[in-house]
């Protein structure tokens, strides 16, 4: 066979080669790599976000170092004072106690929530359809209910005078709580608000936890079960290990957002119930920027909030990485 007669491999490859496996060139989009891609997916929602936060956050910034009451909220121009607010804020021994305070209030709450949440989610796998179906729809109905109505109802409640917990307790024998107040005491204020939002907080984690427990496998369960284990013994070695990186992430966004919460503790117990003794976190830079018009020294606390929720999401964020690497 001549030279001329021998088929260029080439060609017969090209030939014998089927259309759908034949290699396309690539766009420069392609060429350029795809790590990119989810950068300019999130790039609008980022903008969007930028564009509603970055003034506003300039503006707190600059508030920060100004000293800007009434007169210059009419002026709108401040008078520059440096690090004067910061200074003010850090040596103000209710900024301390308040700080401390609003620690222990949002310790309480977060373990409250978290523990009767999970609980309730327990039980939810063992009760029947019905009843399941019945406690599903009650959570859901306390979740959605407005923080307005919310508290309403609960400070309804609540009443000296004529609230239903009042007239429960003294019915069932409990005590006499005719006409008691459970806004006397500074104390009795917060355990209110606490459990106020506990009550409302109860089903956000409840639903997650219990969607949760769907991920646990059963043939591990029944395992356990076979071998001996208990219920306490079968949460810590089998459902325990499946719901951690939940509980991490619910633990998180739970102090996040008991440390600033604001609206249930102001309209609860009401502008004039409180006061330096008693002051949480969002209260204490409600009155200090509003109430006595004190706008820098409000926005200095402000930020300080600020940098300590930014501490506490870098931890959320970290867990919300670790468990996507780990799904």
């Amino acid at each position: 066979m001549s030279s001329s007669q021998v088929p260029d491999r080439a060609a017969v490859a090209a030939e014998i080669t089927p259309p759908w496996s034949r290699r396309r060139r690539r766009s420069p989009w392609q060429r350029a790599g795809n790590s990119s891609v989810p950068y300019l997916l999130v790039l609008p929602v980022l903008a969007a976000i930028g564009a509603v936060l970055a003034y506003p956050l300039y503006k707190l910034v600059v508030i920060s170092f100004q000293k800007y009451g009434l007169f210059e909220l009419i002026r709108r121009h401040g008078t520059w004072v440096g690090l004067d607010n910061y200074r003010s804020v850090l040596g103000d021994g209710v900024f301390w106690r308040t700080l401390e305070r609003t620690v222990v209030f949002t310790i309480a709450n977060v373990g409250l929530t978290m523990l009767l949440g999970t609980l309730i989610a327990l039980l939810l796998v063992r009760v029947s359809s019905l009843v399941r179906v019945l406690l599903t729809v009650g959570l859901v109905l306390v979740w959605s209910m407005p923080v307005v109505v919310a508290v309403q109802v609960w400070y309804w409640m609540t009443n000296y005078q004529n609230g239903v917990l009042n007239y429960f307790l003294t019915e069932v024998h409990l005590g006499d709580y005719f006409q008691h107040d459970w806004y006397a005491t500074n104390f009795s204020k917060l355990a209110m608000v606490t459990a106020l939002i506990v009550w409302g907080a109860i089903p956000f984690v409840t639903i997650t936890v219990y969607a949760g427990l769907a991920q646990v496998p059963s043939e591990l369960v029944e395992a356990a079960e076979i071998d001996g284990a208990g219920p306490l013994r079968v949460f810590r070695d089998v459902t325990f290990p499946v719901l951690k990186p939940i509980l991490l992430i619910l633990t998180s966004l739970s102090i996040i957002w008991d440390f600033g919460v604001f609206a249930q503790p102001w309209l609860l117990v009401t502008a004039s119930g409180w006061n330096a003794s008693n002051y949480l976190m969002g209260v204490y830079v409600y009155i200090e920027g509003y109430a006595h018009s004190d706008f820098g020294r409000g926005a200095a606390i402000s930020l300080l909030m600020l940098l300590i929720v930014a501490l506490l999401s870098v931890f959320y964020v970290r867990q919300m990485v670790k468990t996507e690497e780990a799904g």
